[in-house]
């Protein structure tokens, strides 16, 4: 029932579903206790209104944030309970007394301060927001950009100009309770002081030293960058804050590049959640300002999603366009008609061009070139897994990584519906037992009610399950083993958010674009802090524990190297996990039968295909207990290279090798259109000119109209 009403009221936690239930009803509570009257009721209340409201605030709490959508907003709650305080002063006769028209009169004059500061706030933000933000490009020695105010001045502004209130409530309060006014015109008068103080604070930041240049002149700064940069490969990206894992999973690439790679963003929340990279970034929201961009010297452009805002930079003739996508699957997305306006398609392996080929969707296989998936890497082949509880009470590791529900509603898109409760029961009450890692895909829920419903059956099993290991003395773990790790977990994550700026005061998007060259010592630094916190990560709990893994971290890949097997749904989970070599099973939710199922679906002719049921899991769990007892091994080896292409040469130079053909063909089209102008031959401008329907064609073919006898 809990559960239910957090989803309904859209909050994250049974806390915050507390507060909210507190606050909706503390207003009531306040309207009563002036009624009444009771000053302490009233203080009460009223304490119970402000830290709720607080609290939903400070988490962001989308239940808070929507109230404003019936005319309950910040700024209503607290007109609301300020009214309700001079109508508590009525109740108790102080209508006579000089405190009530002070009250009426500081309450006025407070929300007289809110128009300037309201008005203060959002003046600095807009003149603060550039129009491109950046990392790793030097722009601080081009323009000068000031510093960004004091965090604690913009950051929740409204809230805590509002809570300024607090003294002159409690000083009225006060008054009221002692029948004195003295208290009450002292809270009043620091109200109105702190709300002056506060509104004055922000006017220095909106003079001309204090903001960065205009527009024209940010751009013309970044041009100049580009110029003396000069890149030649373009990683394109935009997309939803959920998406930019798309774009981080190309960044290690990008930096392995032979040619010098840019990455353009679309979408300032995707800046914010880009991973830390050595290439530089530049963010570009508004479409003209990357259609003016001096990117000349650009010769190769990579998309790794196909989404509208691409056009922006498609319509560049002197570049070639191409479309990496962000994963390999036989989903119909692999397969996108959109993708025949790229020049080429690059694909992992064979299986991507056989894919294109049998879609029939336009795409030419003379435009497909097989380049590898570099990102696959760190995937570690097979180890050995022990067949039941070592001394050390760990166990062969499954991993589930079911899809997401996707946007049209297929049954086949997700096992998570139909078959995800059987997998996950099977499993923790395997014998011998294995131990289960449950990683849903971050979109999971955002479509479908029954798959988010799904997902939180599943993680409670999962949780309830790991419960019941903890109290099973076999596999009791080193408690003092534990305790280290989670020690050396802490330290990690401390000098992690102190290196990333977490810990501190950050400043704004400006300041981040002015201070934003990577360190490369700090940058290797958080590398290899990355891969310690990994690995304490594991070590932090029992090697047999079952575990939900949300969040980024740890990474899939991570969790890959960790398992022996694992469970998923037709995705591009699917063609990485075949990198390891290790034993995999795919849920042929859609019921299409075993054949048919391989037959529309390339990446699962060497898994065990389960049913929804999952009865079939236990030939999996067999293959990861005896290796000698995997028949599909051998398959899993053709099956990788036609999926992903041969292991020799790497990916990293199969992928260099490709941009540097690619960059060669944009490099000739571009000195043949030269030629071509200097020659006098019309180019393609001129030639549409002269064939436009403005300079029409007359009926008799006769260029000049007249007859010829």
């Amino acid at each position: 029932m809990i559960s239910t009403a957090i989803r309904v009221a859209r909050v994250g936690s049974a806390a915050e579903l507390a507060a909210a239930a507190l606050m909706m009803l503390g207003f009531p509570a306040l309207m009563l206790a002036a009624l009444v009257p009771s000053v302490y009721a009233f203080a009460a209340a009223a304490a119970v209104t402000y830290l709720a409201d607080h609290y939903l605030h400070r988490k962001g709490s989308y239940l808070v944030n929507r109230l404003s959508k019936v005319r309950a907003g910040l700024s209503i709650r607290f007109l609301i309970r300020q009214l309700l305080l001079i109508l508590l002063l009525a109740r108790m006769s102080f209508a006579d007394n000089l405190i009530y028209y002070g009250a009426i009169a500081c309450f006025i004059a407070f929300y007289g301060l809110q128009a300037p500061h309201g008005a203060l706030v959002t003046l600095i933000r807009n003149r603060r927001r550039m129009p491109v933000a950046t990392r790793n490009v030097d722009l601080k020695s081009r323009i000068r950009i000031p510093d960004a105010p004091p965090r604690f001045l913009l950051d929740r502004s409204a809230e805590k100009m509002l809570h300024l209130d607090l003294a002159a409530v409690v000083g009225i309060l006060v008054a009221a309770a002692m029948k004195w006014s003295v208290p009450g015109f002292i809270g009043i008068g620091v109200t109105l002081f702190l709300g002056c103080l506060y509104v004055g604070a922000l006017v220095p930041y909106i003079r001309g030293s204090k903001i960065p240049p205009n527009a024209e002149q940010v751009l013309a700064a970044v041009d100049d960058w580009l110029r003396e940069y000069g890149p030649e490969t373009v990683l394109y990206f935009s997309g939803s804050k959920d998406s930019a894992y798309q774009v981080n999973m190309w960044l290690e690439t990008m930096e392995q590049l032979d040619s010098k790679p840019l990455v353009i963003l679309r979408e300032r929340v995707i800046l914010a959640n880009l991973a830390p990279t050595t290439a530089p970034v530049i963010c570009v929201p508004g479409g003209v300002h990357l259609m003016n961009m001096e990117l000349s010297t650009v010769r190769v452009a990579l998309y790794a999603a196909n989404v509208g805002k691409n056009i922006h930079m498609l319509r560049v003739p002197t570049m070639k366009h191409v479309f990496i996508g962000h994963g390999d699957s036989d989903k119909l997305a692999s397969v996108n008609p959109f993708s025949k306006v790229y020049d080429e398609v690059w694909t992992a392996g064979r299986a991507g061009r056989d894919r294109y080929a049998i879609a029939d969707v336009g795409v030419r296989d003379d435009d497909i070139v097989e380049v590898g998936r570099p990102q696959l890497a760190p995937i570690r082949t097979r180890q050995s897994a022990p067949d039941g509880p070592a001394a050390d009470g760990r166990c062969p590791t499954v991993l589930y990584a079911p899809t997401w529900e996707g946007w049209d509603g297929n049954p086949g898109n997700t096992s998570l519906v139909l078959a995800g409760e059987n997998i996950v029961k099977k499993l923790i009450t395997a014998d011998p037992p294995v131990r289960v890692l449950y990683k849903p895909h971050p979109f999971t829920g955002t479509v479908s009610k029954e798959a988010g419903a799904a997902h939180r059956r599943i993680t409670a099993l999962v949780e309830k399950a790991a419960a019941e290991r903890a109290a099973d003395p076999r596999f009791a773990p080193d408690a003092a083993a534990l305790q280290q790790a989670r020690s050396d977990l802490a330290r990690i994550e401390a000098r992690l958010a102190e290196l990333s700026g977490t810990a501190g005061d950050r400043g704004d998007e400006a300041e981040a674009t002015r201070d934003g060259v990577v360190d490369l010592g700090r940058h290797e630094e958080v590398a290899r802090l990355r891969g310690e916190w990994n690995d304490a990560y594991w070590r932090s709990f029992g090697a047999a524990e079952h575990r939900v893994i949300s969040g980024a971290e740890p990474r899939l890949y991570d969790c890959f190297n960790v398992c022996d097997a694992m469970v998923s749904d037709i995705s591009s989970v699917v063609s990485d996990f075949i990198a390891s070599g290790k034993p995999y099973a795919v849920t042929d939710s859609a019921e299409l039968g075993v054949e048919e199922f391989k037959r529309q679906n390339t990446a699962v002719r060497a898994a065990v295909i389960l049913s929804n049921s999952a009865a079939e899991l236990g030939e999996l769990l067999s293959a990861v207990r005896n290796p000698a007892a995997d028949a599909l091994a051998e398959d899993r080896k053709e099956l990788k290279e036609y999926l992903l292409g041969p292991d020799e040469p790497s990916s990293i130079e199969q992928f260099n090798a490709a941009v540097a053909e690619l960059a060669l063909k944009a490099h000739s089209r571009n000195l043949g259109q030269e030629s071509r102008s200097a020659g006098g031959a019309p180019g393609a401008d001129e030639l549409s000119d002269q064939l436009s329907p403005a300079q029409p064609v007359p009926a008799t073919g006769e260029p000049d109209g007249t007859k010829q006898h």
